[in-house]
Order: C-alpha cells, then sequence, then structure tokens
C-alpha cells in the first residue's frame, strides 16, 4: 500500500512536471493531447508551433517513482528542427523499502548534479559536449519560486500530520551538443531539471528510515547549425500542460490505493491499456526503451565521464563513417539502398528514415515521416530503402 509520504512524492513531483520553458508560446501555435489509456482521459495538453508534427504519449512510471510522465516530439515541416521530450530517469536508494531497486528505476545509489546528468547523457546519445549553457536567470528563479512554494505546502501538511517534512531539492541544467546527420553539422541544446525528495522517517520500532528519490527529466533541441538560434527561440513556446481534472483523478485513484486492493486497481489499468493496442504497444516500447537507456548509463559511469565524452566526440566528428555489416549500438550504423541506382551505404541507425540527393554524396536524416527535404533543401532527395547489411532486401 502507498504511504502517505508516498503520496506526498506523488503530489510534489506532479508540480513539476511541465519544465518552466514550458511556459511562454511563441508566434502561431496549436495544441495536440496525450491521453491517459489507464485512466482513459487526456492527462496534457502540449502545445507547438503551427504546421509542425507531432506525437506523443504518456509513459507509466517507475517502481521507484510512480508518477506517470509525458514523452513527445516536435519538429519542424522539413523534419530538420526537432525537439523531444526525452523518457525519465528514475533512482532511489536509503535503508528503506521504498528505496530498493526496483523495475523502471536506474541502479543508481547517490545524488547528481543536473550539470553532471548532462555530461553522461550526452555520451550516451554518442554526441559531441560543447559547452555548459548558462540557464536564463529568470527561469531559475521562476522555477525555484514554484519549487519553495510547493515545498512549503506540503511541509504544513506533514506537521500537522505529525510527520517530519522531506527535504527536497531541484536544480536545472543546459548544454550545447554537436554532431553530424549526414553531412550536415547539427548543434543540440539540452536542458534538465533534476529533483529529489528525501524522507527522512521512523519505523514501527523507532528505527530511522532515510529514502532518497531522484528523477531527471530532458529537453533535447536540435537543429542545422545555420538555423539553431532561431530553433531554441522557437523552442521556448513548446511544452505540456497537465489537465487539472486528469491531476485530481491521477491523486483521487492514488489515495483510494491505500483503502482498496492494489492489485485489482492495476488489474483495471491493464484491463483499459489493452482496450487499446496501440497504446499497449507504446508501453510496452517506452519499457523496453528506459531498459536500454538505464543500461547505457550505467556503462557509460562505469567508464568515467572524460573517457566517455571523448568516445562521443570522436564518433561524432567523425560523421560515423565506420564501414561494417554488423550494426553495433555504440557505433549506430545500418545500411541503406537507393530504390533508382541501387547505390549502397552505410549511415545512422537512430533514425527511420534516410535522404539521398542526386549527386549520392549528401544524406539527411530522420525520424519525421511525412518530413521530406524536396522543395526545403537545394537538389532532388530520393528516400532511402533501408536493407540488409550486404545489400539484400
Amino acid at each position: 500500500m502507498l504511504t502517505k509520504a508516498a503520496l506526498t512524492a506523488t503530489a510534489v513531483a506532479l508540480a513539476f512536471l511541465a519544465t518552466p520553458q514550458d511556459a511562454h508560446a511563441q508566434g502561431a501555435m496549436q495544441k495536440g493531447v496525450i491521453h491517459d489509456p489507464v485512466l482513459n482521459m487526456d492527462a496534457y495538453t502540449v502545445t507547438y508551433p503551427a504546421k509542425w508534427h507531432y506525437q506523443g504519449t504518456l509513459v507509466q512510471g517507475s517502481g521507484c517513482a510512480p508518477v506517470p510522465f509525458q514523452v513527445f516530439k516536435a519538429s519542424s515541416p522539413d523534419g530538420l528542427t526537432v525537439l523531444e521530450r526525452m523518457p525519465r530517469f528514475d533512482w532511489a536508494w536509503g535503508n528503506g523499502p521504498a528505496s530498493q531497486t526496483q523495475d523502471g528505476c536506474l541502479p543508481l545509489k547517490q545524488a547528481m548534479s543536473a550539470q553532471d546528468f548532462l555530461k553522461y547523457l550526452s555520451a550516451i546519445l554518442k554526441v559531441e559536449y560543447v559547452s555548459d549553457e548558462p540557464v536564463d536567470p529568470a527561469v531559475v528563479a521562476a522555477y525555484k519560486k514554484s519549487f519553495d512554494e510547493s515545498n512549503a505546502e506540503w511541509a504544513k501538511k506533514y506537521v500537522a500530520a505529525g510527520m517530519t517534512p522531506p527535504t527536497n531539492t531541484g536544480e536545472l541544467a543546459s548544454a550545447n551538443v554537436r554532431y553530424k546527420n549526414g553531412t550536415f553539422v547539427i548543434l543540440g541544446r539540452l536542458e534538465t531539471t533534476v529533483t529529489c525528495l528525501n524522507n527522512h522517517m521512523k519505523d514501527y520500532r523507532g528505527q530511522p528510515i532515510e529514502t532518497h528519490v531522484c528523477n531527471a527529466g530532458v529537453r533535447y533541441t536540435h537543429a542545422p547549425e545555420a538555423q539553431f538560434k532561431a530553433a531554441v527561440a522557437q523552442a521556448n513556446g513548446i511544452g505540456a500542460a497537465a489537465v487539472q481534472e486528469w491531476v485530481t483523478a491521477y491523486m483521487a485513484n492514488k489515495d483510494r490505493q491505500t483503502q482498496q486492493n492494489i492489485a485489482a486497481i492495476q488489474r483495471q489499468g491493464a484491463q483499459n491499456i489493452a482496450n487499446s493496442k496501440a497504446s499497449n504497444q507504446q508501453f510496452q516500447d517506452a519499457q523496453a526503451t528506459r531498459q536500454r537507456m538505464h543500461e547505457d548509463f550505467m556503462s557509460t559511469m562505469q567508464r568515467g565521464t572524460d573517457m566517455s565524452m571523448h568516445q562521443a566526440a570522436q564518433v561524432a566528428n567523425t560523421n560515423h563513417t565506420i564501414a561494417s555489416d554488423w550494426t553495433d549500438y555504440s557505433l549506430d550504423r545500418q545500411t541503406v539502398r537507393d530504390p533508382t541506382s541501387g547505390q549502397v551505404s552505410k549511415v545512422s541507425s537512430g533514425s527511420n528514415y534516410t535522404w539521398l540527393n542526386s549527386s549520392g554524396q549528401t544524406s539527411y536524416q530522420t525520424n519525421d515521416p511525412n518530413a521530406d527535404p524536396n522543395g526545403t533543401l537545394q537538389g532532388t532527395w530520393t528516400r532511402q530503402q533501408v536493407v540488409h547489411g550486404d545489400g539484400t532486401p
């Protein structure tokens, strides 16, 4: 059963699901929604530029941080400028039951600064970490104000219940990265919010219990270097806002779990998810993706920050041109063939779609199935077919 402390942690986490950057839209905008298949209601509205492409889903929380979170991508009509709200990282440690490693939790047992988190993340993404980027003081001030107000509100409730209030911390960080997409130099901006909830309680014997739960949310904006400055400005207007009715329903559902059988509620939630095949597949894919992210994160930490960043910079700056017939995740390769000429090329496996221009020397990659560089970029472009390593279909 969920404890009162866990419910409070849930409520605090919900308060910080949207980053300060989400608040100010610029130019002509439109809205998309993110649906919660468990409660069968819209959970978030996502604001993004008019005529852009959008995809979004709600990912259920982990064993140590049960709050669900939004994952979405917004991309420009040509697919060159992309903002991604990436899957959240959760981890916990301490001597309480909730601090034990559980499904979906990163096996970290320590706090981590937001800037260090981004350095590890850049190595995982196989991009060059160019520099720290100072966070706008106005954004920091707004975040701190909201954070402090939420902490004060919940501290009163703890005291009223005769409990020791948790010690919460929150930190923002930003970094500039770089890599190559085909022959294009791509610049990126990684932004993270790292929050930790630190509970100090006593068990029924009066023995002290400590539980620390942290999570890191990440926004990633990337675009060709000539468009990067404008892309960052435009990305500041993109973000998600929780639907208040959903927040209320979610908290009520969690509260009922202290009164009812949790398994019964989970079965109902699973049934709701199963009713939507697409949502269920998204959930399974997200779980698999999170597991891969965690494995890569721990592998990166074991190599050390400097070595990992150096290796990532080498891969990014050599344009991923290592010719290999097998797919190695760290090298990020796949084989594509031009359906017109039959030419076979080795490209990054991090994107689903590859376009090649008529010269056969310039490539462009994207995960947006609607993106088409014809009419936007100079020349004639042909979408390539993904084939086996030997060039066969």
